[in-house]
């Protein structure tokens, strides 16, 4: 079907953009304040929205639990994301890291949720994690970014598992189209105070930076999870979670073609093992009940197979 297809494509390009946006809005500032106007932006934008064609009250019980989830989901793991890659920790290998959300997820869920989980999954989680620490071993070989900066993208990582699971649990949950915009207001607010205390809040000089922002809002916040949500509807839960496996290679030709940062010999073998481990985890476990994260934001309990 080709609108499935167009949605697939703009699924993963998308996606994979918001590794790109925060090495290009690192090289001109610090971590926090690109993700301090990044929210202040897509908060401004989407709560505009919100206001004109949603505005409701809201249960201030859900507004809590959101704001932790936010906090968690957006706060947590793009702070850990974007702070590792202006350490100088390569897109792709971010990206690597983070798709091993899911896997992670999925194997958590029999202990955490009650879920079953099969034996494959737990081989699929560490057959990708092997894959992982041959692409990190490669970086460390090129000496780009300090060995404990690699620690970022797994605490980003575990930072979107809590969200996934606190959400799952929420006991009054609310549609995306309340909590996106909830939870970007609630990272504007967290990111202001960080960048503001370490008196990075002032916007650099020049359009680059700019553009910077615009493309982590638009084309990752705004179209990262507008085709995500369009992907669940039109693909299925566990297609689209399919679908995000790809964004670590996207990830790295875009690197390639923008920075001409070209993956060694290694890391291609590393993301190949990761590749092997998550089909032999998708094959293997029970469908559409495994954890699903969200580059943006919030987690659909009716998505939990794995989205940022």
């Amino acid at each position: 079907m080709p609108g499935s297809a167009a949605t697939s494509l703009g699924l993963v390009v998308m996606w994979s953009s918001g590794f790109i946006g925060a090495e290009l809005g690192t090289r001109q500032t610090t971590a926090d304040t690109l993700l301090m106007w990044r929210f202040i932006a897509a908060a401004g934008l989407l709560g505009a929205g919100w206001l004109l064609l949603r505005r409701r009250a809201l249960p201030p019980r859900a507004v809590a639990e959101q704001a932790v989830i936010g906090a968690l989901s957006q706060g947590g793991y793009l702070g850990g994301i974007v702070w590792a890659v202006g350490l100088g920790v390569p897109g792709g290998t971010a990206a690597l890291i983070a798709a091993l959300q899911p896997l992670a997820a999925g194997a958590l869920a029999g202990r955490l949720l009650g879920e079953r989980v099969a034996p494959r999954q737990w081989a699929g989680l560490a057959i990708g994690l092997a894959g992982v620490a041959l692409v990190v071993r490669d970086d460390l070989g090129a000496g780009a970014a300090p060995g404990w900066a690699y620690g970022l993208p797994f605490a980003a990582m575990a930072a979107l598992l809590a969200a996934s699971f606190l959400e799952r649990r929420a006991r009054v949950p609310l549609a995306p189209v309340d909590a996106v915009p909830l939870h970007c207001v609630i990272s504007a607010v967290l990111f202001t105070a960080v960048a503001a205390v370490g008196g990075h809040a002032a916007p650099p000089a020049g359009g680059a930076f700019w553009a910077a922002v615009a493309w982590t809002v638009l084309l990752s916040t705004v179209g990262g999870y507008g085709f995500y949500w369009l992907s669940l509807r039109r693909n299925g839960v566990t297609r689209t979670s399919a679908l995000i496996y790809l964004t670590p290679p996207t990830t790295a030709v875009w690197a390639y073609a923008m920075f001409g940062d070209a993956p060694g010999a290694l890391a291609l073998a590393g993301m190949a093992v990761c590749v092997a481990g998550v089909a032999a985890a998708a094959t293997g476990g029970p469908r559409g009940r495994s954890a699903a994260g969200s580059e943006c934001g919030r987690v659909p309990k009716t998505a939990q197979v794995k989205e940022p």
